[in-house]
């Protein structure tokens, strides 16, 4: 999924989608464990878009305090 995609999405749907991605990691890392995953590159583009999820709730977290602040 792209940053842009990510940063349109609100706040709800980013946390949500930041529980799907962290459950589907957990599925990916248990049958990389016993070799039965298919592609194994794939745990690396769900972490990656883990990662994009996190930076971009932690973008808004930001902007919505400073915006309180201010």
């Amino acid at each position: 999924m792209k940053a842009v995609e990510l940063k349109e999405m609100t706040l709800d749907e980013l946390i949500g989608r930041e529980e799907e991605l962290t459950e589907e990691l957990s599925r990916l890392r248990i049958q990389l464990s016993i070799k039965r995953l298919d592609n194994p590159l794939q745990a690396r583009v769900v972490r990656r878009d883990l990662a994009r999820v996190k930076t971009i709730i932690t973008e808004k977290t930001a902007a919505e305090e400073g915006a309180q602040e201010g």
